[in-house]
Formats: structure tokens, sequence, C-alpha cells
């Protein structure tokens, strides 16, 4: 597939938040996408209280605040942008629609938001970077990584990514194993003809005997550790972050180890129900950072999981966070109207957010402290 402008398609004028946008897609999508990419682990609690633990938090408006000169700015890996919504990576979205991760990366870049490409992309990784490289205005353009049981293969993925041009590597560190996808198994959940982790193509199996007495059948003889991420640092030249963490201790190691910034992440609730909601753990994330000697307090912490609304954007910025990632709306958005449809899921966040900063007297998101949910 070549990186041509993915076709317009109108987005239908009786969406107007990110609910409605959920709403539709439900009836697009295939009950066997719709299972992949709404469901989360076992009962699913981890994943319902993502989406609640934001509504639990109530600003307090201000009033009679100079908001003249009012901005949406942040610097994020010493870079400035104009907003601070990214786009979360999420496997074959080709799933959801024909254009798959070229519409999202288009629709990002044209709205000036990050995009992250999943390890697990539909499309060849080459195929976005090439579409929106050029882009004026865009946000950063980054990979997701997991680590692959042959460090050969693991280490030419990087390569690839490196010439591609994309600014840095999102490493996945709380997923080695899946979750028990309960509604996925209820719908035979199965990759359609012509969808597949492409850029995996070539990578061969495990060839460590499987050890049925050891945890998860001896699959996690594979699973990466501290050192795999040393390892990882040492085999490219661009900034890695670590998504999916949820633990200050987690936190602290990796600022040990000069990671170059964190994602606060249950992975959407796909992996350990029960885990905690991310707006719980991003502020003890920040506080055990801002409370360690050195410059740890200087560490991106980026938070994902259940972001719905402008309001919850600006909470999270408020907890700590340097910016969000959405995930599910955008696949929502890409379902109902591809490239235009995510465009519209991000300005909606977009046009949200500022009208939350007005209405709670910030003028820009360095206003965004704790404050805004006391008296």
């Amino acid at each position: 597939m070549t990186s041509a402008l993915p076709a317009i398609q109108p987005v239908s004028p009786d969406i107007v938040c990110l609910a409605d946008h959920e709403r539709h897609a439900a009836e697009v999508l295939t009950a066997n996408a719709w299972a992949y990419f709404s469901g989360g682990a076992a009962d699913e609690h981890s994943l319902r209280a993502n989406r609640s633990a934001w509504d639990h938090l109530s600003l307090w408006p201000r009033v009679l605040r100079p908001l003249a000169e009012g901005h949406t700015r942040i610097r994020l890996l010493g870079q400035d942008y104009g907003h601070p919504l990214l786009v979360a990576p999420m496997a074959y979205q080709r799933l959801a629609h024909a254009d798959g991760e070229l519409a999202s990366a288009y629709a990002a870049a044209a709205l000036g938001a990050g995009f992250t490409l999943s390890t697990q992309a539909s499309l060849p990784l080459e195929v976005p970077a090439q579409a929106v490289l050029g882009t004026a205005g865009r946000g950063p353009l980054w990979f997701q990584l997991y680590l692959q049981h042959d460090r050969g293969f693991t280490r030419e993925l990087v390569q690839r990514v490196e010439r591609a041009g994309y600014e840095a590597l999102v490493l996945t560190v709380d997923a080695p194993v899946s979750g028990a996808r309960d509604r996925e198994r209820r719908a035979g959940f199965h990759l359609p003809t012509g969808i597949s982790a492409v850029n995996l193509q070539g990578l061969g199996a495990p060839t460590a005997a499987a050890n049925h007495n050891a945890l998860c059948a001896g699959v996690l003889h594979h699973a990466p550790s501290w050192e795999d991420l040393a390892w990882l640092q040492a085999q490219t030249r661009l900034p890695v972050l670590l998504k999916g963490i949820l633990h200050p201790l987690d936190a602290l190691q990796a600022a040990r180890l000069q990671v170059n910034g964190l994602i606060v992440s249950n992975h959407g609730g796909r992996t350990l129900d029960t885990a905690p909601a991310t707006a719980i753990a991003l502020p003890r994330i920040v506080q055990a950072l801002r409370a360690m000697p050195g410059a740890s307090a200087e560490l991106p912490v980026i938070v994902d999981g259940g972001i719905r609304r402008g309001t919850d954007v600006l909470k999270a910025m408020a907890l700590g966070a340097s910016a969000v990632m959405v995930g599910r709306p955008i696949v929502w958005g890409l379902a109902n109207a591809g490239a235009a449809g995510v465009a519209h899921v991000l300005r909606l966040l977009r046009d949200e957010l500022e009208i939350a900063m007005a209405l709670t007297g910030c003028a820009t998101l360095a206003d965004a402290t704790p404050a805004l949910f006391t008296d």
C-alpha cells in the first residue's frame, strides 16, 4: 500500500462527542472487530475504572481571570507542540477501516497531534512515516515497540524505525502475556485474511522448549527485564519511553535507568484486570518522581486510559501529566469516517480542552494544578 491521501468521508452530523463516535462505531464494526477494540481483560473492572476515575474528579471553576493571551502549547522531549494530545498505539487498525494506520497518521498530523505506530500495525511502518514527516505543524512521530524473543530481529526492527524517521521508541512493558480477554473469546476473535502484523514478518517462533510446570507454560522465559531495557538503550539513538507504568517504584527504577519518559497506562484495561485506574496512579507517580533527588522531576509523564472529554485532558494535566494519549476513540472515529473521523475526535477534544481551560481560569496548561480540585 502506498501513502496516497485517504479518501475524505463525511462525519455524520449527529456525532457531536466521543460517546456518539463510540455508539456509531458499534454499528459499523463487525462483531469480531468490536470485540477486539472495545473489550478489556476478564470482568473489565479496570476498563470501567479508567473512565469512572476521571468522572470522580471535580473541577472547581475560577472566574475573572486574565485569559486573553492563553494557549494550549506544551514542550515534550525538547520540542514545542500546539497541544497535549497524542494518538496511542493500537494494533490492526485496518480492522476498523481500509486505510488503517495511514488514515490515523494523516489525521493526527493535520491536527498537530502526536502519533504512535504499534509494532502490530497492519501497514508497513514506513508508510505512515513517509506520509506525514513533511507535514508542517505536526506532532511527534513515535514507534511503539514490543521486545521480541529474537534480539537480532528486534535490532533490525529498531534500525528500520530509525531509517523511517520515527523520533522516539515507546517500549511497552506491561504485557509479558496477554490478559484473559473474555469478550474476544466469546466472539471467536480472529484476524481476517489480509490483515496481519506486517512489521513482524520473518520473526521465527521461540526456540526454548515449553516448560509446563513453569508460569504460563514457560512463555515467560522470554519476558523482557530491566536488563533488556538497558540493552535496547544501547542499540538506538532514539529516546526511549516506557509505556505501562503504574507502580511508583517502577517509575523510580525507570528514572534511575535514565529513560526519556514514562507513560502511565494499564493497557486500556486489557492486561491485568483490577489494576488501578490511570487517573489514580498518575499523581502517585508524579509525586514519587518529584521527591527523587536529581532531574527526575522533569521526566515527561504521559497518561492514557479512559480519556473521553477535554475536561479529562485538563484533569490529567492538573495531576502532573505532560501530555495525554487517546486510544479507543481514535478507532471509533476511524471506523465512522476514516481520516476525517479521527480528525473529528481530536478536534472535539481540543475544543473541549480550551473550553475547560477558560471556565477554570487557566490561561495556559501551566495554570492547571491540583488546586483545580479544591476550593
